[in-house]
């Protein structure tokens, strides 16, 4: 028995949940040909394993087809959905998680040139900025036509055996009809209120025709979409109160905001360095005002929040979505009183972020998130206990140094500097994102629970590593900035991390040159901005930073903006030569060539990272594989091949930004996949 409040049961209608922990819609995006095969199943099936009461399936699972998947959607309009949900269901079920689906119409949130190539339908021709297309006004064959789709979603997902559906009203067709802002239709559509609600209310009548009174329903709303001539405060209250009166809804989830900007969306799904649960207390008073069950999730990232959401009758289930992300056996862990042991989310959303560039959720240190039927978020015990060496403490090695201790291994870690951290170390000194000193924190706390050894301050030398006898070692030694990339004057610039790191002061006109498009640059600039210099960012690209994407880049915007920094595309550094006090840049373009010349009186060049990979060549000469990877053996999930002792006395292998310039996400799944076959 225990008294945690979130570890208390709680009945939803007929339903009881075991616990008040959900995992609220979201997409991964891991679907195949629109479907929930096996990896999106898996994935849901993790967390169900790890203990949450309730998973909610699917970011908008689309239920017709001019609603085409505009990020990785499940299409709920077909028939051949009904198996592999049901098999999703039944997982899930035999470890005691309730399932449920969110359905929804896309309306203006999608583009015309996908799927089918049907016309975008939406209440008013007003277009969505964020996907572009400019929708038809709907006509009343149209309403008819959705509002049948609905049912026939609905009545599939009974059919495949789940617990109940949620409808999306946020962003999509549902509350487009809700706001006088996106509604132009004509009686009895449009008007008051209550005729606002018309079509969603006959959504919710035909659904319950169909699925009858005991298959659970719900609604995922705004209930104060923040726009003029939008949907209020009050708007939002007396629309739950309507769904209440009607008796065709069970629960509600509640958002604050709209999505249709990028801006918007960090409103409703706030990043690092942003308020945690912003708009909890508003949920509260939804849910004591309007009297349903009530869910909500926005950056309830840790157990403590969750805990006081509970405990003071703020909601009735949390949403602990991101920070399922990042460890799925989060409910697990506080049964068994290993909260310590929650691997951290630490608010980058690179996990929505990857959606958009990569097609697919990704969590930036929880590699096996999404891949767990080739990388499963267990560590085994090894046969055969080894020595391993591992050069560099940054992301890469400390996931290395975790994996080996946690497979049995004897694990030493050399690390030049005096602390551990790497790049990431450089990053968390911007306020806004300190919280991502929590990758390099849980992994310290990780390996000193292992007893790891780690050599701080220490510049490693081969006869370092050779005088431990090692079996494997791993070099982890990251990168150095590169700024050689002009014609000319490349000893007259400064990088990125000089900047970051306090080496260098900024100047007062500085010229931000950018052709990485990683986040070092926009923190850079932000820092100099800062100071009162005068920046302005510049970048060969025809999009701006493509590396940090969409959610992630708005809080840099904004600062840089209400900072007057200026924001130049499609422009290349050239060169930089002295002039007096001052540096005059030569800018080209890739596009002809034209030139011009201007002044500066610093030139900060982010240009990625060289691999530091000297004591890789130092080892690989004695090493018995040479330094090779072989990559069918690393893809297909096996150990690499041994060598035999005779060649040398240890396995050598280099990963992380010691390989080449990449992201915190590629050196931890790098470490990952390697050492949990070593």
């Amino acid at each position: 028995m225990t008294t945690d409040p979130l570890l208390q049961p709680y009945q939803l209608k007929h339903l009881t949940l075991k616990n008040r922990i959900m995992t609220t819609a979201h997409e991964p995006a891991y679907g195949e040909d629109g479907l929930p095969k096996d990896r999106y199943r898996a994935y849901h099936v993790e967390r169900a394993k790890g203990g949450v009461a309730m998973v909610m399936t699917a970011g908008s699972a689309l239920v017709s087809r001019d609603s085409p998947a505009a990020f990785g959607n499940l299409q709920a309009y077909r028939d051949d959905i009904v198996p592999w949900m049901a098999k999703l269901a039944t997982e899930c079920h035999d470890h005691g998680c309730a399932v449920m689906i969110q359905l929804t119409h896309l309306g203006w949130r999608t583009g015309a040139n996908k799927g089918d190539w049907l016309p975008v339908v939406a209440p008013s021709g007003r277009r969505e900025p964020a996907h572009r297309s400019f929708p038809k006004v709907m006509e009343d064959w149209d309403i008819a036509r959705i509002i049948a789709d609905y049912a026939d979603a609905a009545e599939r997902m009974k059919a495949a055996g789940l617990d109940g559906i949620e409808l999306e009203a946020y962003g999509h067709l549902l509350d487009a009809f809700w706001a006088p802002r996106q509604n132009t239709l004509e009686a009895p559509w449009n008007g008051d209120l209550a005729a606002r609600m018309t079509f969603s209310l006959d959504v919710l009548a035909a659904i319950r025709d169909r699925v009858g009174p005991d298959f659970l329903v719900g609604l995922r709303y705004t209930a104060d979409d923040m726009a003029p001539d939008g949907i209020s405060t009050a708007d939002g209250l007396e629309i739950g109160r309507r769904l209440k009166d009607s008796g065709l809804v069970d629960f509600l989830n509640i958002i604050r905001g709209r999505v249709e900007t990028d801006a918007d969306l960090t409103e409703v799904i706030p990043l690092q360095g942003m308020r945690s649960a912003p708009h909890l207390d508003f949920a509260g008073q939804l849910r004591q005002e309007i009297g349903l069950p009530t869910f909500h999730a926005a950056r309830i990232q840790d157990v403590a929040t969750a805990r006081h959401a509970v405990a003071e009758g703020l909601l009735d289930m949390v949403g602990m979505t991101r920070a399922h992300i990042a460890d799925p056996h989060i409910v697990q862990k506080i049964r068994a009183g290993r909260e310590d042991d929650i691997r951290p989310c630490v608010g980058a959303t690179y996990c929505l972020d990857r959606i958009y560039q990569g097609g697919e959720a990704l969590c930036i240190h929880n590699a096996s998130t999404g891949r767990e039927l080739s990388e499963p978020h267990d560590i085994t015990q090894a046969a055969v206990k080894k020595r391993v060496a591992i050069v560099g403490a940054g992301p890469a090695g400390l996931e290395a140094a975790r994996v080996a201790a946690m497979r049995g291994h004897e694990v030493v870690v050399f690390e030049a500097a005096a602390d551990p951290g790497g790049q990431i170390r450089l990053t968390a000194r911007s306020p806004r994102r300190r919280e991502m000193i929590g990758i390099i924190d849980w992994r310290m706390a990780q390996c000193a629970a292992r007893d790891v050894a780690f050599r701080f301050n220490t510049f490693a030398e081969a006869e370092d590593i050779t005088a431990l006898d090692p079996d494997v070692v791993i070099v982890a030694t990251g990168g150095l900035p590169d700024t050689e990339v002009l014609e000319a004057g490349d000893d007259l610039v400064v990088s990125a991390w000089d900047i970051l790191a306090g080496d260098v002061a900024p100047g007062q006109r500085v010229l931000v040159y950018d052709d990485a498009g990683d986040p070092a640059a926009l923190q850079a600039a932000e820092m100099i901005a800062g100071t009162g210099a005068e920046v302005e960012i510049m970048t060969p690209d025809r999009t701006f930073s493509p590396e940090v994407m969409g959610m992630n880049l708005v809080p840099y915007v904004q600062t840089l903006q209400q900072r007057g920094a200026r924001f130049t595309v499609t422009y290349r550094l050239k060169a930089v030569r002295r002039d007096g006090n001052a540096l005059t840049a030569a800018i080209g373009t890739d596009y002809s060539d034209w030139r011009e010349e201007r002044s500066f009186d610093q030139v900060v060049v982010n240009h990625g990272t060289r691999p530091m990979d000297d004591l890789y060549f130092d080892l690989k000469p004695l090493s018995r594989n040479r330094g090779a990877v072989d990559y069918d053996a690393l893809i297909a999930g096996i150990p690499q091949p041994d060598h035999g002792a005779q060649s040398g006395d240890f396995l050598l292998y280099r990963i992380g930004d010691a390989v080449t310039a990449r992201n915190t996400h590629a050196a931890i799944y790098d470490a990952l996949r390697l050492m949990r076959r070593v």
